[in-house]
């Protein structure tokens, strides 16, 4: 049977551990939340570079008509 010392030593890894996976867990939240922003940044340029090329064609359009 265990003795009231390894028990107390493995409570403590136990707390140890999970500690670190809050710790990961943390970790793991802050870069997707970078990364969300960072898509949003990146749709958002694409939607700006969409209406840019939608303007081009339009120009490009109306000369061929001439």
């Amino acid at each position: 049977m265990a003795s009231p010392a390894e028990i107390e030593r493995k409570v403590r890894q136990l707390d140890n551990d999970v500690q670190s996976i809050y710790e990961l867990l943390a970790t793991i939240d802050a870069t997707q939340k970078r990364q969300g922003n960072r898509l949003n940044e990146i749709a958002t340029a694409q939607a700006e570079h969409g209406e840019k090329l939608d303007a081009i064609l339009e120009l490009l359009r109306g000369d061929q008509s001439k």
